[in-house]
């Protein structure tokens, strides 16, 4: 008698089939699908929820006063172009950092930043789930330190404790934010969104911006941070599932896969190349891949990483000189000693107290 169970694992409707004794066919059936509705995102409740949010560190902004001081006015009138179908996203104010390469950064206006808060309160907590965990970028309980962290215990157990020769392939997407495709990132968006309202809404914010016809995501909006993940989950999930990657972690636009095997990481490097051209639109940087041994070390996120320690990158260490000059006050100190905390680092540690930068 053939018994049929269904299950439900992570963000997948599962069927655990017993055909023979002892033998167990798993077949994937469905994936989860939001169950929050237009109305939950748009609610007053919910728009002030996120304006609680969204207005910690920035009571001193003039933008955000003028929005505060007709808050419910501003929040009811926003509801309402929700609810009518009528609003329409705002223009973007631009400006440039250096962090530490030229970045262009679009700010939108303080109602649009509100809208965003109150769209990624809904999504994250269900979208999260659904990310592979070794994906570290913009996400709770995440972030550098852990992905670094990750990488040293990946690297001990490909390495047999360093007993073995560990491999390590290191990509770097090519102008990532810049490269989103629109219609793409509506269609995975698709895949877990029923509800046609919240693809409108969606729509909305992602085309109210590009860099050339419906391509590219701003820097500086909090949904870009979630839709990026989204968009690149699609990777995540072809590292792991088709190419069988264990020992993978990205960070953004930046990850790295462990292995025994170099001949093996030279050919997936074809295949991730292909995968993101033809199914997302995006291509590797050419001049940042590479395969390099753990012992002779890897350079992730600031860090150049080795099999028992890691040393700060050197453009890092003279980007913290400078900008230890230009703020030299307490929590400065403070921040950067975290940071150097993470590394063998005594040697800058004493280089920061004799140059007497604080």
């Amino acid at each position: 008698m053939v018994v049929i169970i269904p299950k439900k694992i992570g963000n997948f409707c599962f069927l655990k089939q017993w055909q023979k004794p002892g033998k167990i066919i798993i077949k994937c059936m469905a994936k989860i699908r939001l169950i929050h509705k237009f109305e939950d995102i748009i609610s007053v409740d919910n728009l002030l929820l996120a304006w609680k949010e969204f207005i910690k560190g920035k009571k001193n902004k003039i933008d955000v006063q003028e929005f505060e001081f007709r808050l419910m006015d501003n929040i009811l009138s926003l509801h309402q172009d929700l609810s009518d179908n009528t609003y329409k996203h705002g223009g973007y104010q631009a400006f440039k950092i250096c962090d530490p390469k030229p970045r262009d950064i679009h700010k939108a206006t303080v109602r649009d930043r509100l809208l965003h808060r109150a769209v990624y309160r809904i999504l994250y907590p269900f979208f999260d789930k659904t990310f592979i965990s070794d994906s570290y970028s913009c996400r709770i309980n995440k972030g550098t330190h852990r992905a670094i962290n990750r990488f040293r215990n990946f690297g001990n157990k490909v390495s047999k404790n360093n007993t073995i020769t560990c491999w390590i392939l290191k990509c770097d997407i090519r102008k990532f934010f810049a490269s989103v495709n629109h219609e793409i990132l509506l269609n995975i968006l698709r895949e877990y969104i029923p509800d046609e309202r919240i693809i409108w809404l969606l729509k909305e914010i992602i085309y109210s911006f590009n860099t050339t016809s419906n391509i590219g995501l701003p820097l500086g909006n909090l949904t870009s941070q979630l839709f990026a993940n989204i968009y690149l989950n699609k990777l995540d999930q072809f590292v792991r599932r088709e190419l069988r990657a264990k020992f993978y972690v990205r960070y953004s636009d930046d990850f790295v896969i462990f292995s025994q095997n170099k001949k093996w990481l030279k050919e997936i490097v074809f295949q991730i190349g292909n995968f993101l051209k033809d199914k997302l639109k995006l291509n590797l940087h050419p001049n940042k891949v590479s395969i390099k041994t753990l012992n002779s070390g890897q350079d992730f996120l600031g860090w150049v990483n080795f099999s028992n320690h890691r040393v700060l990158r050197t453009s890092t260490k003279k980007r913290m000189f400078r900008r230890a000059k230009e703020n030299s006050i307490p929590s400065t100190l403070s921040s950067y000693f975290g940071l150097l905390s993470h590394g063998n680092t005594d040697k800058i540690k004493r280089e920061i107290i004799m140059r007497g930068i604080f």
